[in-house]
């Protein structure tokens, strides 16, 4: 009979993996409508990131979450700082990818994640892969180009753009789960922390790049509250899907969230295509299917590669024979000082010739059990 707290668990994956896709198919369909009427990628960015910072403190004192953390400062500027600086990245360039290239496209580019992983692993943690992993790299690559080289709409600042948000989406996977354990801090304290320093660190660009433009364009209406309404809806789904991302990364193995990512991303593409109708061709549908194929069979490889290490740490049992008892040494507490001896009578080392008999009783002493 199955765990009903495993099975609780399971349900409540799979609500947040379907709220997920929803909500970031939604945000996708909404932020390329802004973007058609209103091509400020930056302004959208701020709005998000605005939203980020300024609706997680109700959350917290609704969901009774801890304000402050105990982070150290070292701490902080080796991972968080990086952190916040890759979600900056991130979502800067994810706006201008999909202003300027169609979603379906832009999400078929970041399909090479695994691709930006494999190589950061390796130069930063110096992560070594299996030859399956490798090999699984292959056809995502061929299928983003086979996309490429058959997009209708292609413009190369979005291919850009779209592969810069993916090295740092990139950055975000490699770190966040390691910061979550290392210092147990809440998923949603760490979701707030990184969108307030990304948001700092954002608004010195944003003031240089569209506060001034948005001042002298004529063509923008501020009383069009469509626009601004948009804006809003747009910063508020983009809170969602970030409280359900590291709200999943939390409950899930890094595995796990790279199969629910690469579902979204197949969720994303089938939506944006249904309802904004974006011309394809099937070449390009082909180079999207296999990159996507690729992705899944990437995380297939890493999973045999992660089984086979685990297979690799456990230790098999081997019945010791004579030559190797007599390489065995034991503690043995004398006075609260532990010597040791070779499994020999009072540790003599001259009786070796010929002489392999040992003692292996088994003697209890103030409940700890000692072997000698």
């Amino acid at each position: 009979m199955a765990d009903p707290k495993q099975t609780r668990e399971v349900c409540i994956v799979l609500l947040l993996c379907v709220s997920w896709y929803i909500v970031s198919s939604t945000n996708n369909v909404v932020g390329k409508t802004v973007l058609t009427e209103f091509p400020y990628p930056m302004t959208m960015t701020m709005v998000q990131l605005l939203s980020i910072t300024v609706l997680s403190g109700p959350l917290f004192s609704l969901w009774g979450i801890r304000k402050y953390s105990d982070i150290p400062w070292n701490y902080y500027l080796k991972l968080i700082v990086p952190l916040a600086f890759g979600k900056f990245i991130a979502s800067v360039f994810s706006h201008v990818s999909i202003w300027k290239v169609p979603v379906s496209y832009a999400h078929t580019v970041k399909a090479t994640m695994p691709l930006f992983t494999v190589v950061l692993s390796r130069l930063i943690m110096g992560e070594k892969q299996t030859f399956k992993v490798y090999l699984s790299l292959v056809p995502i690559i061929m299928g983003v180009a086979i996309a490429t080289l058959t997009e209708i709409s292609f413009d190369m600042v979005g291919l850009i753009s779209a592969l810069v948000s993916t090295m740092g989406f990139s950055l975000q996977n490699i770190f966040s789960k390691k910061v979550l354990r290392d210092t147990k801090v809440h998923h949603l304290k760490l979701l707030h922390i990184l969108g307030r320093l990304a948001l700092f660190m954002f608004l010195p660009v944003w003031l240089y790049t569209d506060f001034f433009s948005l001042l002298h364009d004529k063509s923008v209406n501020y009383s069009d509250y469509r626009i601004v309404s948009f804006l809003v809806i747009d910063g508020v789904l983009n809170w969602l899907q970030n409280i359900i991302a590291f709200s999943v990364l939390s409950m899930v193995t890094p595995l796990t969230y790279a199969v629910a990512n690469c579902s979204k991303r197949i969720f994303v593409i089938g939506i944006s295509l249904f309802i904004l109708g974006n011309p394809v061709t099937s070449t390009n549908v082909f180079g999207m299917t296999m990159a996507i194929l690729g992705v899944l069979y990437y995380n297939k490889a890493k999973y045999d590669q992660k089984k086979s290490q685990d297979k690799a740490t456990v230790l098999p049992y081997v019945q010791k024979t004579t030559w190797q008892q007599d390489r065995l040494y034991s503690p043995i507490k004398n006075g609260g000082v532990f010597k040791h001896t070779n499994g020999y009578s009072n540790g003599d080392l001259t009786g070796l010739n010929n002489n392999f008999s040992y003692n292996s009783r088994t003697m209890r002493t103030k409940g700890n059990l000692l072997f000698a």
